[in-house]
């Protein structure tokens, strides 16, 4: 391996070394009287998956900034009373700017978003200042050229937001000046989509003195042309950008999009991928990579996540012995659980491929005359009517017939102990009476079913037309007893108050061997990320933000149990051929085999940690004052100089891209047996035995 890839791999201590420096509570940006204001729609207000990213990193950003940083968002009143704790900020300067927009007839709540971290935030009420939308509408045409059909309701709030946002920035810096005696405070604004492009656009446009970031987690006229099932990445270059938001109805907002990036001094995007489609779609390339983290909260023991694997393994057990009652004929010590999950949004989440591989990995498994089944769950929220019949008469015939055998057990165990306080051995008549006998009989008998098991848990709204059903008849997996694929279509998102699963989307998670996430269109993908950090092997692609993260730091991710499936160079049917591959390695696996798989796994979460990938956005923050404050250079690039390595983990065999290969060997007769739990010296002799 080369001395520059391998400095690129993980290393716990020496990657975690780069933002805990600046972790002080902002005592050294208070002294630098340096300011950050973090902007988003969706700051307190979850709307999508930007929502994530902003309440997970709060936590790193007020351990390295403090009170200096500042959450900005629209007052949307539902999440308000649930997501924060009025009270005045912790800043006179602060304070001031809320009392001076608050004097031009703006409603605006200040407060603590409660929240991990507990940042302070400011909620503009955007209805307040409806009444000047005209002016805001001259003011931005007069000054850019750029006009907002008066019915796009999105694209006047973005307006008005802007110009709050704009007018408080210029008010907190006078204020911030004369606070300071005078002294130029060093403010940061950091903006997120095109919904908050308006206010960087009037802050540079009205030249206040305040740096700014602009980060697009996908680009608008991307999302639009995926979802039009367009052959995007091999014609990105060739795209008439302007002609394509045209015919889409979203020019104008095409437009505030790439006005903002070219204005801000600092911009970025949260993958490679993204920045390859912002460098054609929006014409700048980013200047600093800002991926998405989690917060990672490890155990002082390496089996507590095994643990937590297993306990919710037993209730996704359960699970499916209620939907495949009558039909119940495989042994579930010897199934596997793979799931996708997210938006409903079929060809962008590779829910098509995902299918068409696993009828191709059931012809693999039935081939070789495998005992091993795949139980594959589609978790895509979709409109249904309600849940499925056959569904709900599983689980309550398995649950009158669990609560059967556990009333005739403790029956049997009262009759044990007094036939042997007497002095005898009971004899087998004696323990089991007729009339419970009869009841056995008559649950055994209400097993019985005429059909197959479901392939979906809901009534599903117009499932002939349904993209997920369409694919499964296409396919021919309807659940037969020969099928050593089976199919569960759940279309909502997972509750510990589903009547079916009992659980939550994490539990759920934890429960699964394998998350398959073969995406298209994934700027980033938190999917795979949250397996990751939860010790679950999962698999992705070349086009999603997550899976260019890894195969950029890590030398080979498959090993680490990240099967990276290529969707960008090669045709539609070899990625189909390379999915259901790595889903075939994956089920001949023995289970300590996949244990070590799982430890290793779960060693990358310190990787995905804000810790860690928090320091990207001090770069882009450093960089954006760079560009306003030139005489900061030789400070600034003390603040950026560190870069986090990725060497290899610790039980990692010695060389992994020379290796002969990196899936370990098939599964040997018996192995299903052993022990959960795996120390590090037993996970290297058997990685050495492998090979």
């Amino acid at each position: 391996m080369s001395r520059e890839r391998s400095a690129r791999r993980f290393y716990r201590a020496e990657s975690s070394s780069n933002l805990m420096a600046y972790m002080d509570r902002g005592m050294l940006a208070e002294e630098e009287n340096r300011w950050t204001f973090e902007i988003a729609w969706e700051a307190a207000n979850k709307v999508g998956g930007i929502y994530t990213v902003i309440r997970s990193k709060a936590y790193v950003s007020t351990e390295e900034m403090g009170d200096q940083y500042c959450l900005i968002g629209p007052y949307k009143e539902a999440s308000a009373r649930t997501e924060v704790e009025e009270s005045p900020l912790g800043s006179q300067s602060l304070n001031e700017a809320v009392s001076a927009i608050r004097d031009k007839g703006y409603k605006v709540v200040t407060g603590r978003w409660l929240v991990d971290g507990n940042p302070q935030i400011i909620l503009m009420d955007v209805g307040s200042a409806a009444w000047k939308l005209d002016e805001f509408k001259t003011e931005l045409w007069e000054k850019s050229s750029l006009g907002v059909p008066h019915l796009d309701v999105e694209a006047n709030d973005a307006i008005i937001f802007g110009n709050m946002v704009a007018d408080f920035l210029e008010e907190f810096h006078t204020s911030a000046k004369l606070c300071a005696g005078g002294g130029q405070p060093r403010i940061v604004a950091h903006f997120h989509e095109w919904q908050a492009g308006i206010g960087l656009m009037l802050t540079r446009l009205r030249h206040v003195n305040v740096a700014t970031v602009f980060t697009t987690h996908a680009t608008l006229l991307g999302r639009y042309l995926c979802a039009g099932n367009t052959d995007f990445y091999n014609n990105l270059a060739t795209f008439s950008v302007d002609e394509e938001a045209g015919k889409r109805q979203i020019y104008h907002r095409y437009c505030i999009e790439r006005a903002a990036t070219h204005l801000s001094h600092t911009f970025t995007t949260v993958s490679d991928i993204t920045g390859y489609e912002a460098e054609h779609l929006l014409k700048r390339k980013p200047d600093v990579i800002t991926p998405n983290g989690l917060n990672v909260k490890k155990f002082s023991a390496l089996h507590e996540f095994q643990n937590l694997h297993a306990c919710s393994k037993e209730k996704i057990h359960e699970f499916v012995r209620g939907h495949f009652y009558g039909h119940y004929d495989f042994d579930l010590d010897k199934t596997l659980y793979f799931f996708i999950a997210g938006r409903y949004e079929f060809g962008n989440k590779g829910a098509d491929i995902f299918i068409e591989a696993l009828a191709r990995l059931n012809h693999l498994l039935r081939n070789i005359n495998s005992d091993i089944t795949v139980v594959a769950f589609l978790i895509f929220p979709a409109k249904t009517n309600n849940f499925n019949v056959e569904s709900l008469r599983g689980h309550a015939v398995t649950k009158s017939l669990r609560e059967t055998i556990n009333d005739i057990q403790t029956k049997i165990g009262k009759r044990m102990y007094e036939i042997c306080l007497s002095g005898r051995m009971p004899d087998s008549k004696e323990l089991l009476e007729k009339e419970e006998m009869v009841r056995l009989k008559r649950c055994i008998y209400s097993l019985g079913r005429d059909g197959l098991p479901p392939v979906t848990t809901h009534n599903v709204v117009d499932d002939w037309n349904d993209p997920v059903l369409c694919s499964v008849r296409r396919c021919n997996l309807f659940n037969r007893s020969n099928d050593r694929v089976k199919i569960v279509f759940h279309p909502e998102f997972l509750s510990s108050t589903n009547p079916l699963f009992g659980l939550d989307y994490e539990e759920f998670v934890r429960g699964c061997h394998l998350g398959v996430f073969p995406s298209y269109y994934e700027p980033w993908g938190y999917t795979p990320a949250e397996c990751t950090v939860m010790g679950i092997p999962s698999i992705t692609t070349n086009l999603s933000g997550f899976g260019c993260f890894m195969q950029e730091h890590i030398a080979d991710p498959m090993s680490y149990g990240i099967y990276i499936v290529d969707r960008r160079f090669i045709s539609l049917d070899d990625s189909i051929n390379q999915l259901a591959q790595y889903m075939f390695d994956f089920a001949r696996l023995n289970r300590r085999q996949r244990i070590i798989q799982r430890n290793r796994t779960e060693r990358l979460s310190d990787m995905l940690d804000w810790r860690n990938l928090g320091v990207y956005y001090r770069q882009a923050r450093m960089k954006a004052l760079h560009a306003l404050f030139p005489e900061l250079e030789k400070e600034i690039e003390n603040g950026i100089g560190c870069s986090i390595k990725y060497p290899r983990p610790i039980s990692e065999p010695p060389s992994p891209t020379s290796s002969r290969h990196t899936t370990p060997a098939t599964s040997l007769h018996g192995s299903d047996d052993e022990s959960d739990s795996v120390d590090e010296e037993g996970e290297l002799e058997e990685l050495r035995n492998q090979r």
